[in-house]
């Protein structure tokens, strides 16, 4: 029998203009995202009969994180649909993606628009861009986790994943100078990426010159908040004749998570929830981690880029700082060419959904100066980082 992944392309992707600052509202922003990639499906807004988002409207996030919910960008686009969703529980950032090769799979739907809109850049200019647990002003009661974190300022992803990287570091002798590597490549190839924020060359004194965040992170550690949506059409695997260009077709998927749903408390801490998605998405293929030509992989901090190297079986457990040293295995030209466009580091925040955008491109072969050379065939995309993973392996068709 199919697995229901395979019953699914994705058919047309769309992304609006990336970048510091713009200025311009959410929904602006994924109107002109969510259009580009109904035309590039060869469709129009009356084909659409699903929509899907992450996180979704109602989201209580830091200013410009969220975007517009599915129900405002349905009206705004008059689209009749039969199925929607949206929210922030799930297989990470990727959860609107798999849930839309879900519902094509079930029947539910034969054209779905998903999208991701964030606003942060605009919202830090403006001050509104806070602290998770720190937002809205006055006395605030906090709970769970951030009972214990807040108090010893440790207010953001970036000091809960930089205990993460740390113990790596203490575990299998990981080193500054390796992980360098990450952010360094994905500047050369954020270069090539007339989208990217940073494009400025990087060398490995630069990095070691900027200031440290928060330990073992440096600035260049950290990714780059922008203003920017990126849309998808996933459609039933018959629509693939009636577009004019290759499609991503869909694999397997990784959701799994067999860890304690914590950011602290997880039972391996350099391992995180990308390493039960990426398990789990192996289990629902035949292809193997050899087989993959380019990995697309999240770097909202550049620890989790080798996190999910180890995890999808790209490198064993511990060995991604040696897999990276040096920068030539993960370059363009290299045996795994990584982060094509610039990653969140050098290109910008997108919040996960700049790499499945890339993912397809590189599959149809229209990346431009950043192209892998010869034919991608294959593509892995990793999403998320602490108790948060998704994972997916798109194949080209056509």
């Amino acid at each position: 029998m199919t697995s229901f992944e395979r019953r699914s392309i994705i058919s047309g992707v769309g992304q609006s203009a990336v970048g510091r600052r713009l200025n311009r509202s959410g929904m602006d922003l994924t109107l002109e995202a969510a259009r580009a990639a109904i035309a590039d499906a060869g469709l129009t807004t009356a084909d659409i009969d699903g929509i899907s988002t992450y996180p979704g409207g109602g989201s209580a996030a830091p200013g410009g994180f969220a975007g517009p919910g599915s129900p405002e960008v349905q009206d705004a686009l008059r689209l009749q649909v039969n199925w929607h969703s949206g929210g922030s529980e799930g297989a990470a950032q990727l959860a609107a993606v798999i849930n839309a090769v879900m519902a094509v799979g079930a029947g539910l739907a034969r054209h779905v628009l998903v999208y991701r809109t964030v606003t942060e850049a605009t919202a830090q200019g403006a001050g509104g861009r806070q602290p998770i647990g720190l937002g809205g002003g006055g006395r605030q009661g906090v709970s769970g986790t951030m009972q214990w974190s807040l108090p010893y300022r440790a207010y953001s992803a970036a000091n809960w994943l930089a205990m993460n990287a740390q113990r790596h570091f203490h575990e299998f002798g990981t080193t500054a100078e390796q992980m360098a590597m990450i952010p360094i490549n994905a500047r050369k190839n954020a270069a090539l990426n007339p989208k990217a924020v940073y494009t400025d060359p990087m060398t490995l004194d630069d990095y070691f010159a900027s200031r440290m965040i928060t330990t073992p992170f440096r600035l260049f550690d950290c990714d780059a908040p922008v203003d920017g949506s990126t849309a998808l059409i996933v459609s039933t695997a018959e629509h693939a004749r009636d577009v004019d260009h290759p499609v991503a077709r869909v694999e397997a998927v990784g959701t799994a998570l067999r860890g304690r749903p914590s950011w602290d408390q997880f039972d391996d801490m350099t391992t995180m929830a990308a390493r039960d998605a990426g398990a789990h998405m192996w289990t629902r293929t035949d292809l193997k981690p050899a087989d993959v030509d380019v990995a697309e992989l999240y770097d909202g901090f550049s620890f989790l880029a080798m996190a999910w190297l180890e995890a999808l079986g790209f490198c064993g457990h511990g060995e991604s700082g040696a897999f990276i040293e040096g920068g030539h295995r993960i370059a363009l030209d290299g045996e795994l060419p990584l982060n094509t466009h610039g990653g969140q580091l050098s290109a910008g925040r997108l919040h996960g959904f700049g790499f499945i955008h890339e993912a397809c491109v590189q599959l149809r072969g229209t990346a431009g100066a950043r192209q892998v050379a010869g034919s991608v065939e294959v593509a892995a995309v990793g999403n998320g980082g602490g108790p948060i993973a998704g994972a997916m392996l798109l194949t080209r068709e056509g």
